[in-house]
């Protein structure tokens, strides 16, 4: 029983310390040599060397000025990246139906002469996605385009721009990260 005992805290300590902290240090170190940026959180820095934010987590923009990302359900406000999730409302659930309805009625105030892209009224599974859909982002591009004064087209530049196509040609949709137009819309045309 004695040599069984000494046996077991010796494996345990043993795969402590391998899986414990030679496996995660090797992990880690591998990462920050083949993918640096991501494995620091793809982190968006401005010139002055501030962080902005980073490009794998949506953030809100309740300006009219900027393009708006998906609604969020993370966190009591939205876009909590400590409390990720999505709202677990079915199709069928009238909080999710009223919230809808309300915001594409919004939405449809703000464009009347477009569908609304499904996106935009529906939260993602994190609810911190960063991106939009091309469409998504078109149907903002007039509001946008109107509040900074700028060119429809000039602002449809802009979309093209930070339009991400799918994965390896094949896997996923089109999309377009928020933050990253965003700033660069500043760039070109401050906000007032």
């Amino acid at each position: 029983m004695k040599k069984e005992l000494f046996t077991a805290i010796r494996m345990m300590i043993a795969t402590t310390v391998l899986l414990g902290l030679i496996y995660p240090l090797a992990v880690t170190g591998i990462a920050q040599l083949i993918f640096p940026k991501q494995a620091n959180g793809s982190l968006i820095v401005s010139s002055s060397g501030q962080v902005t934010g980073s490009s794998l987590l949506a953030q809100p923009f309740g300006s009219p000025q900027y393009f708006h990302p998906r609604p969020s359900a993370a966190g009591a406000n939205g876009y909590d990246p400590t409390s990720s999730s999505g709202s677990y409302l079915g199709p069928t659930n009238k909080q999710l139906i009223d919230r809808v309805n309300s915001t594409t009625a919004s939405l449809h105030a703000e464009n009347s002469s477009a569908p609304v892209p499904i996106d935009l009224v529906t939260t993602s599974g994190s609810g911190l996605d960063p991106e939009i859909s091309p469409a998504a982002a078109e149907f903002q591009v007039p509001r946008v385009a109107r509040e900074r004064r700028m060119s429809e087209d000039s602002v449809r530049e802009l979309v093209r721009r930070h339009t991400l196509a799918r994965q390896w040609g094949f896997l996923g949709e089109p999309g377009v990260n928020v933050l990253e137009l965003n700033l660069d819309l500043d760039r070109v045309s401050p906000a007032r």
